[in-house]
């Protein structure tokens, strides 16, 4: 796991967007660190209020990035004129706020706390549905720290989710490791079983499922997806990491799927729902990464169109077979990471910008920016609602939105 430093400049909306990555980060094992020097990645939240606060952001920014292994920039600076800091040559990665707790990961699981017990926060239930994973991954430490899967019973974590509805949960969010070899322990892979039990609960709510690598999904895609179809508590959301879209690269990351299964994956969700969302993740320049392994990664994300993708550039961490790898120049992880990240907000911004006109049903889930609402589609899409009191919107609504207008990584939405 990595530690980490974060500094958060700007106003009240912003030191909240920190408090949420930094809890996170906990949340996945990750630990803060002593300053920037002794931190495996700084995080810069950034503000750009005024000309002098953007010099100062960029000044930051080029001695943090002096100071510690790896840098990312987010926060409104960096969503507003995130090009800056490239032509002042910051060698950092710049991201929404949402992405940034998966770039820290560096393509490694998420990590449950021994005693990690459902949560509720605010209207979303965090449901923790297995800890450890079937995998061996040459660049990932987490395994070390959790083991193999081991799986409660199906009416265990039912009961739970039940608990945490009755609760007021409105939106439950199912993780884990590995969501999709829930079950393997006991020699039959169970998420769809288990999502489909708890979408028989009483109540209104929702259900997004964590991070499911290809391999467990595609053995039970046919009947996940069909889960999918046939619930509409579910968000038709799905995180599979695919990593690379060269065959070579996973076997040399031990990633045990190759890129064939991934496509099937998707084209099987493709067959059974009409508005879903993909979410995927890229590691930029894995030591053992030609340009040719590169192009194919590029190749994958524009075949397949993800309208979620996490985009990190390899670093190594202690104790993991390829920290023993000789790696690539930082040149070029740059160079591809920025070739990558360009491709994916062209990507999802299209995507966004599609559903301009069209009318969604939303759940309200966290406070945003001012008096605004972030809220979610039936396909996880991220669609913002602004002027919460004065419609009388909060927190767990249900609102009916038509989409007036999009950010490459979000919509607006007026409710009708």
């Amino acid at each position: 796991m990595a530690s980490y430093h974060i500094e958060t400049y700007g106003c009240t909306s912003n030191r909240g967007e920190s408090r949420r990555i930094e809890r996170a980060l906990r949340d996945g094992g990750h630990h803060p660190a002593d300053g920037p020097e002794e931190a495996d990645v700084a995080i810069l939240n950034t503000c750009t209020v005024v000309e002098k606060t953007e010099r100062n952001m960029l000044r930051r920014a080029q001695e943090l990035q002096e100071q510690t292994a790896d840098l990312i920039v987010t926060g409104c600076m960096a969503l507003a004129q995130g090009g800056q800091f490239r032509e002042a040559d910051v060698d950092a990665q710049v991201l929404h706020w949402d992405d940034v707790p998966g770039a820290v990961r560096n393509g490694e699981c998420p990590t449950a706390t021994p005693d990690a017990e459902p949560v509720l926060d605010g209207v979303v239930g965090i449901l923790p549905i297995a800890r450890g994973c079937m995998s061996d991954c040459s660049y990932c430490i987490t395994k070390r720290a959790t083991g193999k899967i081991d799986s409660p019973p199906v009416e265990e974590n039912v009961q739970k989710a039940r608990a945490l509805v009755h609760a007021g949960a409105k939106e439950l969010r199912i993780t884990g490791q590995d969501t999709g070899v829930y079950g393997w322990d006991d020699g039959e892979r169970k998420l769809h079983e288990l999502l489909d039990r708890i979408c028989d609960i009483d109540g209104e709510f929702r259900v997004r499922v964590g991070m499911a690598n290809p391999k467990g999904v595609h053995g039970i895609r046919e009947e996940l997806a069909a889960v999918f179809r046939d619930n509409e508590e579910l968000y038709n959301f799905l995180h599979v990491p695919v990593q690379s879209g060269s065959d070579d690269v996973l076997g040399d990351m031990r990633r045990q799927h190759q890129v064939r299964e991934f496509v099937e994956v998707v084209e099987t969700f493709d067959a059974h729902l009409d508005h879903w969302t993909l979410s995927t993740d890229f590691i930029v320049g894995f030591p053992t990464e030609s340009e040719a392994d590169h192009e194919q990664s590029l190749a994958l994300l524009r075949e397949t169109r993800p309208e979620k993708i996490n985009v990190t550039r390899f670093s190594k961490r202690p104790g993991t077979d390829a920290a023993d790898m000789k790696g690539l120049g930082g040149t070029i992880k740059k160079e591809r990471s920025s070739e990558m990240v360009d491709l994916k907000m062209d990507v999802v911004g299209a995507a966004h910008e599609s559903m301009v006109g069209e009318r969604h049903e939303v759940l309200a889930v966290e406070e945003g920016t001012g008096d605004s609402l972030k809220c979610y589609d039936e396909a996880y899409r991220q669609v913002i609602v602004t002027d919460a009191d004065e419609r009388g919107a909060d927190l767990g609504d249900v609102l009916e939105v038509e989409v007036t207008d999009a950010e490459r990584v979000y919509c607006f939405g007026e409710p009708v």
